[in-house]
């Protein structure tokens, strides 16, 4: 691509390079040793993102358009006057893992370094904090001693709490190829069946909560067989028999771990005889493990199996904690969390408070860590905190409890937001301050093996959108700091991270990349990606850590810490007799501000559900497509239902990305408790007690809209999806429809005035079609079907087609046939990476008599970019083939 531009993904942690032009065309850059040239299906999508349409474009203050002066004056002065009354603590920053490092930086320094306060704490509390607990209490640091090649380097790898075929789909695929060139075998630990498990050697399901137990078993069968390193512990650890006796404690025999996990004991045999015989073994972990009220054990019972056996800092072993937000790594390695200071030093270790004090001229340095995430929006509501900044986070939907949330934010006296759009949070916010997003800003991030890569601006950012480091330092300037903020250019703050880094670093801090406390704006500008440490005069980028030790404690050695077996936080009960488990989706991204925008990243999973097992459908009554009443103690939705054989029977699975904006029901948020894990802070998303019951449907309909609507209309379920020209709302009616419909009609369809309006009514078959037209094109159109009536309703993706274009006269019966107006049939996508859909799928490989997934793809590319649809090319393969057999 002549002229492009090597940035980096703004999604997940694996943190892959792309190739961007000004107009938007991009590919995965090949030079980059993340992904070598491939982009999942949202990587592939994001020249789609970039619609200024929408973009948050000027500061607002009160509601009205402001001066960026004005705006970070008052900014600065209500600041200023509540620390001048309530002290530094009253003021608090919640930042975001899609801040750049140079961002992160500036936030930390100015809270923890000049405001004096510790209170900045990250969402990536909400994904990571018990990894980097876990990591902490093990190495002494936050440190990820692998890197992505020992992936293709193991004979084993354990996949623990994570869909890779779906969260981080370059890294699945790079694990995939492995298998087929080596036979690496895969072992996947999740209460889910899921694409990733599809394709395992074994999956076990265990109970939710249950994984310290399994670890705890398995640490004490490596005891038991033998098959714990003694030497290399001796030499390079501490605390080996306290862990092994609390191990045992927990998980005393093989049938008391299948009793906490709800597994059969010859599966967890298995199991452990794979692991222990497997020398070249790397453990996988993700939000499985770190999203619970017990994920500091989870992550450190992981991490003693592997100190124990030695399994670490060599090719192909390790703990490998993958990240699952772009800059969650960078945000760690400048203290965006409220019980870090920067540069992976603590508040809690001896010199380190005042070396950062010293280093940055700040004599009110913090003194103690801060509130985190929960903590804070808690301390929001009881009037505590008076003063908020939010960055590039929308916590009225992601955070726990949301509708406590809000009434947090409502209550706080002032709340500044940064954003690129409008969110719900943006909805509450006082000062509304326009904010560069990817593509416009100019900074760096860090990836889960430690890969520090450049995002490089390739267009200009719309209206007055600025970078949030710049923001952050014109505040700094106007509190009085002046010199202490006075960066030009994000290269200063990068120069700046990486001396203090270095700073008195004796080689006790992993943490170094003092080679680039030099670099000059042109070396900035031509950054190549570097895995960290990298000292001042390395030769070369940081590999693999702690083969032989040398850990960052103050013996140098690692800790095997004792995990008790406490399981749930809250358990179900009668009144609450199922669990509720909250994760991601394929093709979207966090509360969808981003991948909400692209027609096709909705084709696979177009409407928020909730997952039921066969078993619990039946109890309850719950047809697929039917509605769910779900209620926790914290909150109330209504989804739509899926039934899945995959999905343990007593849980409930619900995407976390739908909010307002979306679906009636809002953010799943709203239902999920705050039980934190005691030691990193980081609340439960994985296992909430909640009921369910089937809600009777009495009528459905679809309504395309060329402007967003949130219909408010009381009993109606909805969900929207964007289409080509506008919207395509998916409606349900738990109420009858009303004898005059009119009205109702009316409400929904808010027709401009002068609108040309045609209709069809067929009381008796329970239809009723509208059509709306403005100048000749289709402003909208509503289908309305009573629940059992003679007649169905079209197929929303061909009435997505009705926006295109003018309607000659001779078209309009089409209209209230919902019928598309170009010829080809519409599909659900399954490879959105090539639009291919699953009808055009099933003929193929009925035609051409397929019998493999490489067949599929040679013929149709299905499957041959990121390859996270590879698992449902397989269901729909042996379907087909099933069906054909019949």
């Amino acid at each position: 691509m002549t002229g492009a531009v090597r940035t980096t993904c703004p999604y997940c942690g694996v943190g892959c390079g792309v190739l961007a032009q000004k107009d938007g065309t991009l590919r995965g850059d090949p030079a980059h040793p993340a992904n070598k040239g491939r982009l999942c299906v949202k990587g592939a999508a994001l020249g789609e993102t970039l619609d200024n349409n929408g973009r948050l474009l000027h500061p607002m203050v009160g509601g009205a358009r402001a001066s960026w002066d004005s705006a970070l004056d008052l900014v600065a002065e209500r600041f200023r006057a509540t620390i001048a009354e309530h002290g530094p603590d009253a003021v608090a920053f919640y930042v975001s893992g899609q801040c750049l490092t140079e961002d992160y930086y500036v936030a930390n320094k100015l809270m923890k370094g000049f405001i004096g306060s510790g209170n900045i704490d990250t969402n990536s509390r909400l994904c990571m904090a018990s990894s980097v607990a876990g990591h902490t209490r093990a190495f002494g640091a936050d440190v990820v001693p692998g890197v992505y090649e020992d992936l293709e380097e193991a004979d084993l790898v354990v996949l623990v709490g994570s869909n890779l075929a779906w969260c981080h789909p370059v890294l699945h695929g790079r694990l995939q190829a492995a298998r087929g060139e080596r036979g690496t075998k895969l072992v996947v630990i999740d209460p889910r069946g899921t694409a990733t498990s599809s394709g395992a050697d074994l999956h076990l399901a265990l109970a939710p909560g249950s994984d310290v137990a399994l670890f705890a078993g398995l640490l004490a069968h490596l005891a038991g067989t033998g098959r714990v390193d003694q030497a290399w512990v001796a030499a390079h650890a501490t605390g080996f028999d306290a862990a092994l006796a609390t191990a045992r404690e927990a998980a005393p025999t093989l049938e008391r771990v299948a009793e906490l996990t709800g597994l059969a004991p010859a599966d967890i045999a298995r199991f452990y005889a794979l692991f222990a015989a497997t020398e070249r073994s790397v453990t996988v972990y993700s939000q499985g493990v770190n999203q619970s009220a017990a994920g500091t054990d989870k992550a450190n019972a992981i991490l003693n199996c592997h100190l124990a056996t030695g399994r670490i800092g060599r090719p192909g072993m390790g703990p490998f904690s993958v990240t699952g937000q772009p800059n969650a790594m960078g945000g760690r390695e400048v203290g965006g969390l409220a019980n870090q200071l920067a540069a992976h030093m603590r508040f809690d270790t001896p010199g380190a408070p005042d070396r950062l004090r010293r280093f940055w001229d700040a004599p009110n340095l913090a003194t103690r860590p801060g509130l985190k995430a929960v903590e804070l929006f808690e301390a929001m509501l009881s009037g505590r905190v008076k003063a908020v900044w939010i960055m590039a986070t929308n916590p009225a939907d992601s955070l726990p409890r949301a509708d406590r949330v809000r009434a947090a934010l409502a209550a706080c006296p002032f709340v500044v937001v940064s954003d690129c759009w409008e969110t719900d949070t943006t909805r509450l916010a006082d000062v509304l301050l326009p904010a560069a997003g990817w593509g416009e800003k100019s900074g760096t991030v860090t990836n889960s093996e430690r890969r520090i890569s450049r995002q490089r601006p390739f267009r200009t950012a719309p209206g007055e959108a600025r970078a949030d480091w710049w923001m952050l330092a014109e505040v700094g300037r106007r509190m009085g700091w002046a010199k202490h903020f006075a960066w030009e250019a994000p290269a200063a703050v990068f120069r700046e991270h990486a001396a203090l880094s270095a700073f008195e670093n004796d080689g006790t801090r992993t943490f170094d990349i003092g080679a680039m406390a030099t670099l000059d704006e042109a070396g900035y500008a031509t950054m190549q990606p570097f895995r960290w440490p990298l000292p001042a005069g390395a030769r070369q980028e940081g590999g693999r850590l702690f083969a032989e030790g040398g850990f960052p404690t103050p013996d140098g050695r690692a800790r095997l810490v004792p995990t008790p077996f406490r399981g749930l936080a809250a358990a179900p009960d009668a009144a609450f007799p199922l669990l509720l488990n909250t994760g991601r989706l394929r093709d979207q991204w966090h509360t969808m501000t981003r991948t909400g925008l692209v027609p096709r990243l909705s084709d696979h999973a177009p409407v928020p559900s909730a997952t039921l097992a066969p078993a619990d459908a039946a109890r309850l009554g719950a047809a697929p497509g039917g509605l769910l009443r779900l209620a926790s103690p914290h909150g109330e939705a209504v989804l739509r239902a899926a039934i899945d054989a995959g999905q343990r029977e007593g849980e409930v699975f619900v995407p976390m990305h739908w909010t307002d904006a979306f679906t009636s029901a809002g953010p799943i948020g709203r239902l999920v408790g705050a039980a934190i894990d005691p030691v990193s802070g980081q609340p439960e998303l994985k296992a909430t007690p909640l009921r369910a019951e089937a809600v009777p449907v009495r009528w459905r309909g679809l309504l395309l809209h060329r402007t967003a609507t949130r219909p408010a209309e009381p009993g109606l379920h909805w969900s929207r999806v964007p289409v080509a020209a506008g919207h395509l709302l998916e409606l349900t009616g738990a109420e009858p429809l009303p004898a005059e419909i009119a009205p109702l009609v009316d409400r929904l369809r808010a027709a401009p005035a002068g609108a040309e309006q045609i209709h069809i009514a067929d009381p008796a078959r329970g239809s009723w079609r509208f059509a709306t037209l403005l100048d000749g094109r289709v402003e909208s159109c509503l289908f309305l079907q009573r629940e059992g009536g003679r007649a169905s309703l079209p197929s929303g993706a061909a009435l997505a087609a009705l926006l295109d274009g003018l309607v000659a006269e001779a078209a309009r019966p089409g209209l209230l046939a919902g019928r598309a107006l170009s010829a080809k049939p519409a599909e659900r996508n399954v490879c959105a990476c090539f639009g291919v859909g699953v009808a055009t799928i099933r003929a193929a490989i009925l035609d051409r008599r397929m019998t493999t997934v490489a067949e599929i793809g040679a013929a149709l590319s299905a499957g041959t970019n990121c390859g996270s649809c590879v698992p449902e090319l397989r269901e729909i393969l042996r379907d087909a083939h099933a069906d054909a057999a019949a």
